[in-house]
């Protein structure tokens, strides 16, 4: 497992988007915007079942997570791993807490009715920090 260490955790623990890269049935690559948040050493994703990249995990768990600066996105940390967990315990929590850091909200506000979220960690193979600006 790779560490994830100095300006690299720094953009991951900031507010700035993710973009989570999976690997569909056919082997095409499908990219989603994500919110993420760091644990440790691993990264944590939240999703709904019934959605594409979810699935694509099961099937497949290598993914690519890029984060670039807000402030300036030429700066960014690329994050190469595999999905280690996928559970519905705690994920409504987490979600919230995503909220919290997305949006400044206690709750997160879009979820619907009967709708069953996923909690994902990440643990990354490799942690890549570039800044050319």
């Amino acid at each position: 497992m790779a560490a994830i260490e100095g300006r690299a955790r720094e953009l991951l623990e900031l507010p700035n988007f993710s973009h989570l890269s999976t690997i569909r049935e056919d082997g095409t690559v499908h990219g989603v915007v994500v919110w993420q948040h760091v644990e440790g050493d691993r990264i944590a994703l939240n999703s709904s079942e019934g959605r594409a990249w979810p699935a694509n995990v099961r099937r497949e768990p290598r993914v690519t997570i890029t984060v670039h600066n807000n402030e300036n996105p030429y700066e960014y940390v690329e994050v190469r791993g595999r999905i280690v967990e996928d559970t519905h315990d705690g994920a409504k929590e987490h979600i919230d807490a995503l909220a919290k850091k997305y949006m400044d909200k206690d709750e997160y506000p879009f979820l619907q009715p009967g709708e069953q979220r996923i909690r994902f960690l990440v643990e990354p193979e490799r942690v890549r920090h570039a800044n050319p600006g």
